[in-house]
């Protein structure tokens, strides 16, 4: 049997908005994604047609090659966090840990209650009382304490301090060297989150702009500076992704092939964050 997610020409529509238009991709099993892309761009809506909370008009979607469209056995393999909370009121963190254990029988409670105590949560409070930080904890600590194979998390470090964040981080690449799974991070952080990342998807307006391993896409531009005449010259039938002028000073992001710099110029590598402003803003 198949593993991983498959999208095949997924079409996503809101009315005369199209979130998702053709996608096609693959997260394979066993590695951390970074799903990237700058507001509107459909990171959210791609997420949920692949937990079946949304049923795109047109392509498929499979998990270990089985359809997700109202698969209870298959999707018990995906947690979905996500911004939006749908708990009743008056529940409090126990009670949400015990709720995700009856949903995923492979659910850690001792792990849980663990993690609650390095995170200073209190699992007695209700949720309805917990700062955005906290509440966004809770869910952080479910998704982690399943042993789902598929982690989907959306903008996962929402309201989080620098402490919790660093903390988060450092608990997800344990929790992963301890149980190798699939996870996918949705997030504007993109500095943060560049050192966690195996493979990386940019999505642009509806539409998969990349997918390359991360190691790959770290290597895949340079910047290069000098005075504006020696760029332009040294650019010319060269790809370029961007470039600045700044009095008579000029810097190109360009495409790493066969650099062989002429005198004068000079180059640096491009960071995933930049590089991401880079080919979005292209």
């Amino acid at each position: 049997m198949a593993s991983g997610i498959e999208l095949c020409d997924v079409t996503m529509r809101f009315g005369q908005t199209t979130a998702l238009s053709g996608v096609s991709l693959t997260l394979e099993s066993g590695k951390i994604y970074g799903l990237l892309g700058r507001n509107g761009a459909g990171k959210s809506t791609l997420l949920g047609c692949i937990n079946n909370r949304l049923w795109p008009q047109q392509g498929s979607v499979t998990i270990d090659g089985c359809s997700v469209r109202e698969n209870d056995r298959i999707l018990t393999r995906v947690y979905a966090m996500g911004e939006k909370s749908y708990y009743p009121e008056g529940t409090t963190v126990r009670q949400l840990f015990s709720w995700t254990k009856d949903f995923y029988p492979g659910f850690d409670m001792e792990y849980a209650h663990m993690l609650a105590g390095q995170f200073e949560l209190d699992v007695k409070k209700k949720l309805k009382s917990l700062s955005t930080g906290y509440l966004t904890i809770a869910k952080l600590i479910c998704a982690l304490s399943t042993a789902a194979p598929y982690l989907l998390l959306d903008e996962p470090v929402l309201g989080l301090d620098a402490n919790h964040r660093d903390l988060f981080y450092r608990t997800l690449l344990k929790n992963y060297a301890d149980n190798p799974r699939t996870i996918v991070i949705s997030t504007h952080l993109i500095e943060e989150v560049a050192h966690l990342l195996e493979h990386v998807v940019i999505l642009k307006r509806g539409r998969v702009l990349l997918s390359r391993p991360a190691d790959e896409l770290r290597s895949m531009a340079v910047e290069v500076s000098g005075k504006a005449e020696c760029v332009d010259e040294w650019s010319r039938g060269r790809e370029v992704l961007s470039e600045e002028t700044l009095g008579g000073q000029k810097t190109v992001c360009v495409v790493a092939e066969n650099l062989d710099l002429a005198q004068g110029l000079s180059a640096s590598p491009v960071d995933l964050q930049k590089l991401f402003i880079r080919l979005t803003n292209a």
